[in-house]
């Protein structure tokens, strides 16, 4: 029988280096068996956790199904009341409609609460100040006056929903021409590389859908419509529309040109872009060199009293000093 130590090298025949092998083979099985046998399961763990989340998923869901009820019941009693007074009918609710829609809110559902705004808001605030007036009367006012005042309340009532649609299509616009020139450039980027002008627009609303929200979501129907239209100018015509300033007019109008023209469309978007930056840096100008026609009344009413108090005050007091010491 052939024994195996002596097979081994002379310095694999010492006792401590077989010693050294036999305690790691013994350290792996002693690890092996703990994790076979000794190592819990990260399973339960997982199912309870998976539980919890279920659970917390359904309560969520349960109470978003609960304000969406609610919700739901309050646009049908806006809807059926609208409709009860055939107001969704008419020219006016059309131009209405299309003033909406350069705000952002191109729903029905937007149209719906204008118009129910129109006629709850007067007269619920008409009535809460005639019962104000007439329960407390706090200026001793007669009944005509306070009947004239509340009147007064709700005509400013019902001019409200359009003084709110009119501040957001302000402020709309506003970040939109700010925001235009980067997507120009970003839009003649795009040319360059070869896309075409529905394309280009896809792409350029996914880079500024976080900086620009309000111009990409223009931009993004813009495309839209292109893609579905026969007729690629009424899409460009109907941004025309919605964005009613200027750089907008003069952007579409440029589109329309190149397409009709073949003039390249990468040149036409830059030169336009430098355009708007240098207006953009004319208004600002514009703006500075009105500063000081602007600062001038607060200086005279603020400042100059003040100024006047201070210089003039002590020599004043001194004079009434003077007076009354004499006398």
């Amino acid at each position: 029988m052939i024994d195996i130590v002596t097979l081994l090298p002379d310095w694999l025949r010492s006792a401590d280096i077989l010693a050294m092998i036999a305690g790691g083979a013994t350290l792996a099985v002693i690890l092996m068996m703990w994790n076979a046998f000794l190592v819990k399961d990260a399973l339960p763990g997982r199912i309870k956790n998976l539980e919890k989340r279920r659970t917390h998923l359904k309560t969520t869901l349960a109470n978003e199904t609960k304000q969406r009820s609610k919700l739901i019941v309050r646009e049908n009693i806006m809807h059926q009341v609208v409709k009860k007074l055939q107001l969704m009918r008419g020219e006016r609710a059309r131009i209405m409609a299309a003033k909406l829609a350069k705000g952002g809110w191109r729903s029905k559902d937007a149209l719906v609460a204008y118009l129910f705004a129109k006629i709850s808001v007067p007269l619920v605030s008409g009535i809460l100040a005639l019962l104000y007036l007439l329960g407390t009367n706090p200026w001793k006012w007669s009944i005509p006056v306070c009947l004239l005042a509340s009147v007064g309340v709700g005509f400013v009532g019902y001019m409200l929903p359009d003084i709110l649609v009119k501040n957001k299509v302000a402020k709309r616009y506003a970040l939109i021409r700010k925001s235009l020139p980067d997507a120009l450039d970003l839009l003649v980027i795009c040319t360059e590389a070869g896309l075409n002008l529905d394309s280009g627009l896809d792409r350029v609303c996914r880079e500024i859908a976080n900086s620009a929200p309000e111009l990409a979501d223009e931009l993004g129907l813009t495309s839209i419509e292109i893609g579905f239209l026969p007729d690629r100018k009424q899409a460009l015509a109907n941004l025309a529309n919605r964005v009613d300033i200027q750089a907008m007019t003069t952007l579409v109008n440029t589109l329309v040109q190149t397409e009709k023209y073949g003039t390249p469309l990468a040149v036409a978007l830059r030169v336009l872009a430098a355009e708007m930056r240098e207006e953009r840096l004319m208004k600002a100008e514009e703006k500075a060199a009105r500063l000081p026609a602007i600062m001038t009344v607060p200086m005279i009413i603020f400042i100059l009293p003040a100024l006047f108090i201070v210089l003039i005050g002590p020599a004043v007091l001194k004079a009434l000093d003077a007076f009354s010491k004499g006398g």
